[in-house]
């Protein structure tokens, strides 16, 4: 569940729980509000938990001849994302 989906689910479990007031017999429709509320909320919580860590990465760029000491004019780029541990 991606995190617009989960968003989508909050919004529709809002407007059943909050705004609808029909009755349809043997359903009622708050509770049915309710659980995608909490369904979106759930699957939001875990894409933003679960998938987003692996978005993180450590780039390293270093020009000059490889596997040779750097030499006078070349340079070397190293980013890392300070929220986390580099992924291999």
């Amino acid at each position: 569940m991606g995190i617009g989906f989960s968003i989508f689910l909050l919004a529709v479990g809002a407007i059943l729980a909050f705004a609808v007031h029909a009755t349809v017999a043997g359903l009622d429709i708050r509770v049915v509000g309710f659980i995608l509320m909490a369904a979106g909320a759930v699957g939001l919580i875990l894409t933003l938990a679960v998938f987003a860590p692996r978005r993180r990465r450590t780039v390293t760029q270093t020009s000059g001849a490889y596997g040779a000491q750097p030499i006078a004019g070349s340079s070397t780029l190293t980013t890392e994302d300070v929220a986390g541990p580099p992924i291999p």
